[in-house]
């Protein structure tokens, strides 16, 4: 519980952060508005096309009978809409730190600038940097849709699929939203993707208190633009702390599991 209110804390310092700083709340905000273009228009398409896709998919109930068929195919139409939105919800932030990379990466070396101490460089190429932002956004997706299948499934179990299956996917869309938003601050510090998981398994509950909140934040419209400078912000504030060795915070934990499997970043293109 402690750790839960402490990544609640980060994400409301970074929002704090972005707040007294207008003028990098107003450069952040840039990537966010492009992406929530593409992303209004593809939840769109798919709020008018998934009752086809379902009648599609299921031609062995075109005989059934009012009003089963009707519930069927409108339970498996909201369930692929939820399954849509979970995955938006997941990649926006990706996307968005995509296509906003020098934004993001600029704003979060002000954070570090700001909160004193040293300034990490990745040492990279802006095009270094986004191809291993992308080639991880893909291995975070092909774990993502593992998971969304997994729940996807286990939502037409009774009782369980309204209950329990909810909550694990706001807590799975949470962590590895946590995950990306915490990569923009870890690349600088030259630590790939398989010690940025460790860092947050060691702290999931961490990682859950900070990303859980911003998820369900994310589904209300236009919310994830304006929060995402607060959210980059808060992200690097909790890498400083975890990285850095903050012993009254961590008692190292976070340190030792980074330092246990950080990577140099010479696999990028050069």
């Amino acid at each position: 519980m402690r750790d839960l209110a402490g990544g609640f804390g980060y994400l409301l310092a970074g929002q704090r952060w972005a707040l007294r700083h207008g003028r990098w709340l107003g450069f952040g905000l840039l990537p966010g508005l492009v992406s929530l273009v593409l992303y209004a228009g593809a939840l769109i398409g798919l709020g008018f096309g998934a009752d086809d896709l379902t009648a599609w998919a299921t031609p062995f109930a075109d005989g059934w009978s009012s009003p089963w068929l009707g519930l069927f195919r409108g339970f498996l139409t909201a369930l692929v809409f939820c399954l849509g939105l979970f995955l938006a919800v997941i990649t926006f932030t990706a996307v968005t730190l995509l296509v906003g990379q020098p934004f993001y990466e600029s704003l979060s070396e002000q954070v570090d600038r700001t909160e004193g101490g040293e300034v990490p460089e990745s040492g990279l190429t802006l095009w270094q940097e986004l191809w291993i932002s992308a080639r991880d956004s893909l291995k975070i997706l092909g774990r993502v849709l593992l998971f969304g299948i997994l729940l996807f499934g286990l939502g037409f179990v009774p009782v369980l699929g309204q209950t329990v299956v909810p909550v694990l996917g706001f807590c799975v869309s949470g962590f590895f939203l946590t995950q990306e938003l915490v990569s923009v601050a870890l690349m600088r510090r030259r630590v790939e993707l398989p010690g940025q998981l460790a860092l947050l398994r060691s702290r999931r509950g961490l990682a859950l208190g900070f990303g859980v909140p911003l998820v369900l934040a994310f589904l209300v419209p236009l919310v994830a633009v304006f929060l995402m400078p607060g959210a980059v912000a808060g992200a690097t504030l909790m890498v400083r702390d975890l990285v850095e060795g903050d012993e009254e915070r961590d008692g190292g934990q976070g340190q030792g599991a980074v330092q246990g499997q950080s990577q140099g970043l010479e696999s990028a293109p050069q």
